[in-house]
């Protein structure tokens, strides 16, 4: 079996030190100190003003549209994972598809123009891949909507510098443990507004707010001091991983360039190298057409590119263990067989 990705494991020494913390305290969730300081840390990091754990990505979407009063019909994208839409039928609202740019794979701004009426737009960040997000935000502003990004494969992403996170009037993040940065599960809700940060704080905490009821309808999502405990593990390191796993991706791009389709990236953006994936034509899924690839690319140097950097190529699926680095990317580092 090939994993996809490998969770990055937090060091047991400094994961120990920050239990006894927890312990010493006997205070394992409801916003511990281990919380707070993971929460001040993200901002600081994403330079973000009002970010918000919560328990997963799913529940950081559903949280979001909550707090910004989403209802009804929500246009989204049709190619991400199964969450960004099954989020919103579990709110009750309409998922209304706009198809993606062919290039970019995000959501086509283009084809916004002339949809159905709305409440809001869910554009995805697609493998970190900053969308448009100038013309998606003044599509949203013309029509009076909220923007909410779903931006689980984006922690690290930029445009021209400046955190993606910093667009729309909420972006959220999955902490799941097969992301760059995790929590084992976890999330995050970033808000442009702070009194809806402060609204969505209430709501993951059974509508109280400072242990008192607000008449706010509310659910139990929220981060526990031992999922912060992770995070702040891998936090110490979470600069060093980005910087590999940026150079990964980049020696994919390099070696495949001329062999087989990429992403076509966001030209003010910088990859995080959460994923480097690839599109392939239908004529791939003959046996003769990827054997006659793998020659043209060993003869031009492409998979020798790779191997020098530790890849290989592979001819078929096989059940043998992946050999895998301890940064988390697994999938590329696979034997040939």
């Amino acid at each position: 079996m090939f994993p996809v990705a490998k969770p990055v494991l937090p060091d047991l020494g400094r994961y120990g030190a920050y239990l006894e913390k927890i312990h010493e305290r006997v205070w394992l969730t409801n916003f511990g100190a281990l919380h707070e300081e993971l929460t001040e840390r993200l901002k600081e990091l994403l330079g973000v003003r009002h970010l918000l754990l919560v328990a997963n990505g799913t529940l950081a979407l559903q949280v979001a549209y909550r707090a910004l009063d989403v209802s009804g019909p929500v246009l989204t994208t049709p190619f991400s994972f199964v969450a960004t839409t099954s989020s919103m039928a579990w709110e009750g609202l309409e998922p209304l598809f706009v198809d993606i740019d062919e290039r970019s794979w995000d959501l086509d701004p283009r084809l916004l123009e002339g949809s159905p009426p709305a409440s809001a737009v869910v554009p995805v960040h697609v493998y970190g891949n900053p969308c448009d997000v100038e013309a998606i935000e003044a599509f949203a502003k013309a029509r009076a909507m909220p923007v909410i990004y779903d931006a689980a494969h984006a922690f690290g992403s930029t445009i021209d510098g400046k955190s993606v996170l910093s667009w729309g009037d909420a972006s959220t993040l999955s902490f799941h443990a097969t992301k760059i940065f995790h929590t084992a599960e976890g999330g995050a809700i970033v808000f442009r507004d702070e009194d809806r940060y402060r609204r969505a704080r209430s709501l993951i905490n059974f509508g109280l707010q400072d242990e008192l009821p607000t008449g706010i309808l509310g659910i139990n999502a929220k981060l526990s001091e031992y999922h912060a405990a992770i995070g702040l593990t891998l936090l110490d390191r979470v600069g060093d991983l980005l910087e590999h796993r940026a150079e990964l991706a980049e020696d994919y791009r390099r070696a495949l360039s001329n062999h087989v389709e990429l992403q076509e990236w966001h030209a003010g953006g910088s990859p995080n190298g959460s994923y480097a994936p690839i599109l392939l034509s239908a004529s791939w899924s003959s046996t003769a057409s990827r054997a006659s690839w793998r020659r043209k690319a060993s003869r031009r140097g492409g998979i020798s590119g790779l191997r020098s950097t530790g890849f290989h190529g592979r001819t078929r699926w096989s059940a043998r263990k992946a050999k895998t680095s301890p940064d988390g990317c697994c999938a590329c580092r696979s034997t040939r067989t």
